[in-house]
């Protein structure tokens, strides 16, 4: 795969990672108002005292080091697990906001395939 557009799409999910990393503790982003199961949920986050602060943080972790190319491989699983989160979150609860969701998984997707060395023994 092209380096260039390897590495145009891992700023672009290292950027991604970090501004909503960011926006769980500064709050920078509007937030749509939530109702019902998603809100349910979002609650028991906010309300178990850490699971907010983790989250935030493995995406700002997993962010960095995907912009400054450092440890690539751990970058990716971390943010495999964040996708797939995202992705069911907004498949589940909330599908408006399955577009952006997507993109990151894509992101992620491409992303492993372009560095599948380094993940190869794992499988």
């Amino acid at each position: 795969m092209n380096s260039k557009l390897t590495m145009v799409l891992r700023l672009l999910l290292g950027l991604i990672l970090v501004v909503f990393g960011a926006n769980k503790f500064f709050h920078f982003l509007p937030m749509p108002p939530m109702e019902g199961a998603p809100a349910d949920f979002m609650g028991a986050l906010g309300k178990s005292g850490y699971m907010f602060t983790l989250i935030a943080l493995t995406e700002i972790a997993a962010g960095v080091l995907l912009i400054f190319n450092k440890w690539k491989g751990l970058a990716l699983i971390l943010t495999a697990i964040i996708s797939v989160n995202i992705v069911l979150f907004h498949l589940f609860l909330a599908p408006a906001g399955i577009a952006l969701a997507a993109v990151v998984a894509i992101l992620n997707i491409v992303l492993i395939y372009a560095n599948w060395k380094k993940f190869k023994t794992l499988f």
